[in-house]
């Protein structure tokens, strides 16, 4: 007689410790703490991720960098106590897990709307950091003074994928392969987990939406300088996507054209005011890689970050 057995729990293969940090009343962020030996690294995720986005980068700076991720208020294992998402109030949130943490003058490293919780801290507590690197983050958000992009300029996007069918949603590595074949890249599985529910045999379940998705637009400053070290990641030009190269349709490949020669001359200029009016900023530009560009062009960023970490060390 045959049994159905449900599948094994799964269990994160990145080898960090996770624990959730009190940082104010009813506020308790997810840290990720990877180890590692050395100065302090601090991982902030983008708009909708958590830490574990990071779960197979991380892990590559260990060897010279005690490295942490925290997770923004409001999603994944985070507590949501309001509707607090102001651009300081995020990055007072990070200084209060630098405090817990007892975490002296570390490196702030952020993903896109990240860019907002860095330019935050630096310009109100510049001697709380060492330095800061913008990984496809120093947008408006993080940096505007007017003279690069305009946040209504970079509102709207290409044409979308077609969305994944029923055997991509059949497990968790199933919807990865489906990414890497559309996207040309895949989120670590455990980030897929944040994203999605799971269902009792193992399938991709429902989106979730996370209780700070609505709270993330409001609050935004405007940061005309970046007063400490920092390293400036662009992907000018942006990757258009595999499912885009490989498509047949000439409308979609005409759409895809305009929309990426827009994406290009408003980073370009943004990348361009940030050189000019902040000259102790290294700016670099990584061609054709995605947004997510720490995954998509892991080996660039490792190198770039690595090279502006040694220089810090010289001073």
């Amino acid at each position: 007689m045959a049994f159905s057995q449900s599948p094994a729990p799964w269990a994160d293969p990145s080898p960090h410790k996770a624990s959730l940090v009190t940082v104010d009343k009813d506020l308790r962020l997810e840290v990720l703490d990877w180890g590692g030996s050395g100065k302090p690294l601090v991982l902030l995720a983008g708009a909708g991720d958590t830490a574990h986005v990071y779960d197979d980068f991380a892990p590559k700076l260990t060897a010279e960098y005690h490295v942490y991720g925290i997770t923004r208020r409001g999603f994944g294992a985070s507590v949501y106590p309001g509707s607090d998402y102001g651009a300081d109030r995020l990055g007072d949130d990070v200084l209060a897990v630098l405090d817990s943490l007892k975490l002296t003058k570390p490196v702030l490293i952020g993903h896109s709307l990240a860019g907002e919780e860095l330019s935050s801290i630096a310009n109100r507590y510049p001697q709380r950091v060492a330095a800061l690197v913008y990984l496809d983050a120093a947008y408006p958000y993080a940096f505007d003074n007017g003279k690069g992009a305009s946040m209504s300029e970079l509102r709207g996007g290409g044409p979308r994928p077609p969305g994944p069918g029923p055997d991509d949603l059949a497990s968790f590595s199933a919807l990865a392969k489906w990414a890497a074949r559309v996207q040309g890249f895949a989120l670590p599985e455990a980030e897929l987990r944040q994203i999605y529910d799971s269902t009792p045999d193992g399938a991709v379940g429902k989106r979730r939406v996370p209780a700070g998705a609505a709270g993330l637009a409001s609050g935004m400053k405007k940061f005309a300088t970046i007063p400490v070290p920092a390293l400036v990641i662009f992907a000018i030009p942006h990757a258009q996507g595999t499912w885009i190269k490989n498509s047949a349709d000439p409308a979609v490949q005409e759409a895809a054209k305009k929309f990426a020669a827009l994406e290009t001359s408003l980073a370009e200029r943004q990348a361009k005011a940030i050189e000019d009016a902040v000259p102790t900023v290294h700016v670099v530009r990584i061609p054709f890689a995605s947004h997510v560009i720490f995954i998509s062009n892991e080996a660039d960023v490792l190198h770039e970050m690595k090279a502006f970490l040694g220089t810090l060390e010289k001073h």
